[in-house]
This record gives structure tokens, C-alpha cells and sequence, in this order.
């Protein structure tokens, strides 16, 4: 097991129980859990440490909302998503933490603006959500993303927001295609040395508080209204692209 002072395990297990939640309930609310973990230890460990975790919360989340996945999206975006893990996985030894956050922060910003812009046409479900290049670019984007700093949640968000699914589709359909993605990297990140067996064994004990936090979501989110729900994905999407830009400026 990792060795973690006494501040460091009440940010890691903070950091647990933010992933279940927002895997199995409110996506977005563990966007402070990147910068948390960077804080407690070295950037590149944070990263190989934090997918574990995520994918811990991936199957807590399936678990919880598998059957009402949309399948058809799902394998629309998986071969793009594919493509852009093997991307990220090209360019991790190349870009650099400032220009990573910029560029997926200008992204998110780009995408939330063009879901306003698509609910103001007269028919804003059929805008996108039939563009086979919306989908593509999203697909790759993400994954690409995710292999470089775990960081595809904001630009799946938007996705899913565009293609006008209700909460528990939105849900489940989220919660395995990162259980896939996530997956697919983890060969990636033990081949690169991210993931070590101290690092699992770390992982596992924090496990139950990562069950927890999603047991706690996906009860909550069932109360929340539709619109809502929508409007809290929208605006913390929308912050958590204005932090990135910032984080980017501040490096």
C-alpha cells in the first residue's frame, strides 16, 4: 500500500467517495478530484492512481443503471473513442500539463456554447444528434483526453446532453462506455509504469468508499427533476471548462 499521511488519506478518501457519486449520480461533481489528487502527489502518480479508482466507480455505476443504456450510441462512439485512447497514448510523452488543460478547457467551453446555440433551433434534437462527425469528433476527443489526464467527463456531458437523453439513459449509457474506456487504458497505464501494485492495493481499500459515494448518488439523483437535472450537467460543465483555461494560464 501506498504510504499516505493522515491529510493525504482524508484527500484520497474524499476524493473516493466524490467518484462514486458523481459516476452513479450527479456527473461533474468529481471535477475537483484531479486537482485534489495532483496535491497530494506527484502529477504523473495522481494520474495512474485516479483510473483504478474510476473504474471502481465505472462498474459500482453500471451496476446501478445498466439496463437503460442506449447501446446504438454507444457503439457509434466506441471506435472513435478507440482511436483517440491510442492517440493519448502517442502523445502523452509529448504535451505538456498546460497545454493539455487549455486545449481540453477551450474544448468544453466550444461544446457547451454550441448545446446553447442547439437549443434555441426550432427543432434542437435532430441538430446534432444525426451528425456522424459530432460524433466522431466527440468520440476521439474523449478518449484522447482520458488517456492523457483522465479528464473526457466534461466532453461526454455536453455529448450526452446533445443527444437529448432522460437522466437514467444519460446515466447508464455514461457509466459503460467508461467502464470500456477506462478498461481499454489500463494496459496502457501499467505498461507505462502509472499503475503499480502498491497503487491497487491503495485502490481497493478506498473501494468501499467509492461504493458508498455511488450508492448515495444514484438514490439522490432519482429525486431530481429532468430539467434540473440538465441545467446542474450544463453548468458545471460550463465551470469546470472556465477552471481548466485557468489552471492552464496558472502553470
Amino acid at each position: 500500500m501506498l504510504q499516505f499521511g493522515l491529510f493525504q488519506w482524508m484527500i484520497v478518501s474524499l476524493c473516493a467517495l466524490m467518484i462514486g457519486f458523481s459516476k452513479a449520480g450527479i456527473m461533474g461533481a468529481a471535477a475537483p478530484v484531479v486537482p485534489l489528487l495532483a496535491a497530494v502527489m506527484p502529477a504523473r502518480q495522481s494520474i495512474g492512481f485516479l483510473l483504478p479508482m474510476l473504474i471502481i466507480g465505472d462498474i459500482t455505476a453500471t451496476l446501478f443503471w445498466w439496463r437503460f443504456a442506449d447501446w446504438k450510441e454507444l457503439f457509434r462512439i466506441f471506435p472513435w473513442m478507440l482511436v483517440g485512447v491510442f492517440t493519448g497514448y502517442q502523445l502523452l510523452g509529448y504535451m505538456t500539463d498546460r497545454t493539455l488543460m487549455a486545449v481540453i478547457g477551450m474544448i468544453v467551453l466550444f461544446l457547451v456554447m454550441l448545446h446553447l446555440w442547439q437549443q434555441r433551433r426550432p427543432d434542437p434534437s435532430v441538430l446534432l444528434s444525426r451528425n456522424s462527425w459530432f460524433t466522431r469528433i466527440t468520440g476521439f476527443m474523449a478518449g484522447t483526453t482520458s488517456m492523457l489526464a483522465n479528464s473526457a467527463g466534461p466532453i461526454m456531458v455536453l455529448y450526452l446532453l446533445v443527444m437529448g437523453l432522460d437522466k437514467r439513459r444519460f446515466i447508464g449509457t455514461a457509466a459503460l462506455f467508461f467502464l470500456v474506456m477506462n478498461c481499454v487504458k489500463l494496459p496502457f497505464s501499467v505498461g507505462l509504469s502509472l499503475v503499480t501494485p502498491q497503487s491497487l492495493i491503495t485502490n481497493l481499500a478506498l473501494a468501499p468508499l467509492i461504493v458508498l459515494g455511488g450508492f448515495i448518488g444514484a438514490v439522490l439523483v432519482r429525486h431530481i427533476p429532468q430539467r434540473s437535472f440538465d441545467l446542474v450537467m450544463q453548468v458545471m460543465t460550463a465551470l469546470m471548462g472556465c477552471w481548466l483555461c485557468l489552471s492552464a494560464l496558472a502553470v
